[in-house]
């Protein structure tokens, strides 16, 4: 019996999506393009959305190996966290295009009569399920936690987070359970080429608005005491999206630390860090800290500089990594995955020798949101060839078996 193809889809002008038949799909790793087969893919997830490219032509394959454009635009999948893609959409496009927003472009296509996409289950989280957040009580709760905190400059940012950017981390504060973001630092010591609080006016719009002001200890305290003492398996965590690096407010986060666990032992302190710089870190670790992720591309100090474009480098972020593991902090990486370089084999050769010299107790795999090749354009070029996405991840599992491979932070007791 011959087995189904799988099928290129395309949109046309005003967004409607159709398939191609007879056109074979085809997906795309780093700036190679190649037919997708099955064990590229996986049913379309129910939380996913389909989007298309605007001015980037969708490309297909004939049975006999012609590779043609198709007379629409490329189709995406847009992941639910908890997804990782393998592969981009197949398109070619002429210079001078806009540059795409931020979002994570995922090669999607129709197969066994069924939306398939490229990509591999990391992390089953309930907790981050889109049915539990933006419900219709949320502008309700909102009120009562104003009510209950009236002078705190925090609640009406978390508010507008919640209600204008759909901030899980922010609503949790309102739904009083799980993971609270408590931003505190309106500057960043990166200029990250994908940063998604702030960007250059004549880039892609950033998807969400940066903090305007320094909270004070006492304010960052009483938001994380309420929080900590209401929500079940709580944690407060500074370094959210609508912030710069929170260690540059190292003075205040370590004093409000300090005031919260004065009041309360419940719950977990969290830091989302890109960890550059090492004092900062230490003074938060020393006041109280319990876990910190810290953000990477690469552990290769060409391609990490290319990205972050900081005034520190990996080897300080590698210090403030060492400091926190000696302290007892559990350790985990958000590590910004891109199809066709996080797994180049440079890339994994140097993530091995990373883990050998810091043993990180997980490893959070999360879809770069990117134009492609507006990222390609400033990274190194490869010098690899790339071992895909699924042999990467199994290669550190394998190497590394003590350290966990999934998508979110979790409650640790």
């Amino acid at each position: 019996m011959k087995k189904p193809d799988i099928i290129a889809l395309y949109a046309d002008e005003n967004g409607e999506i159709f398939d191609a038949p007879g056109i074979l799909a085809m997906g795309r790793e780093g700036k190679d393009t190649r037919l997708l087969t099955p064990d590229d893919l996986i049913p379309l997830p129910e939380s996913a959305d389909l989007i298309f490219l605007p001015d980037r032509q969708a490309l297909g394959m004939t049975p006999d190996g012609e590779v043609l454009p198709l007379t629409g635009n490329a189709v995406s999948a847009i992941l639910p966290a908890g997804y990782t893609r393998t592969m981009l959409p197949a398109f070619s496009m002429d210079e001078g295009v806009s540059r795409l927003p931020l979002y994570g472009y995922t090669a999607v296509c129709v197969y066994k009569d069924q939306l398939y996409a490229a990509a591999v289950y990391t992390d089953e989280n309930h907790k981050w399920d889109p049915e539990h957040y933006n419900t219709k009580n949320l502008k309700q709760l909102i009120k009562r936690v104003k009510k209950d905190l009236p002078d705190n400059p925090l609640i009406a940012h978390l508010a507008n987070c919640s209600l204008e950017w759909h901030c899980c981390t922010a609503e949790n504060l309102f739904y009083r359970r799980w993971e609270c973001g408590i931003p505190t630092s309106p500057v960043c010591n990166a200029n990250c080429f994908g940063c998604i609080s702030l960007q250059p006016a004549e880039c892609c719009p950033s998807p969400q608005s940066r903090i305007k002001f320094r909270p004070t200890p006492e304010q960052i305290a009483e938001v994380g005491i309420y929080h900590l003492d209401n929500a079940p398996e709580g944690i407060i965590s500074f370094g959210q999206g609508c912030e710069g690096e929170p260690s540059l407010a190292a003075d205040n986060i370590a004093a409000g630390i300090r005031l919260i666990r004065e009041k309360t032992t419940k719950g977990q302190i969290n830091i989302n860090t890109n960890a550059g710089y090492t004092e900062g870190i230490r003074r938060i670790v020393d006041a109280g800290l319990d876990t910190m992720r810290v953000s990477i591309i690469s552990a290769i100090p060409e391609s990490y500089d290319a990205y972050y474009r900081s005034n520190y480098r990996l080897e300080d972020v590698k210090a403030s990594i060492d400091y926190a593991l000696k302290k007892g902090i559990y350790v985990s990486l958000n590590m910004l995955y891109f199809p066709g370089f996080n797994d180049r084999h440079d890339e994994l050769d140097a993530w091995k020798d990373f883990f050998k010299e810091l043993p990180v107790q997980m490893i959070q795999v999360r879809n770069l949101n990117i134009d492609p090749d507006a990222f390609l354009a400033v990274m190194p070029e490869a010098q690899t060839g790339y071992v895909g996405t699924r042999r990467f991840l199994r290669e550190l599992k394998k190497e590394f078996p003590q350290m966990e491979i999934g998508s979110f932070s979790h409650y640790i007791e």
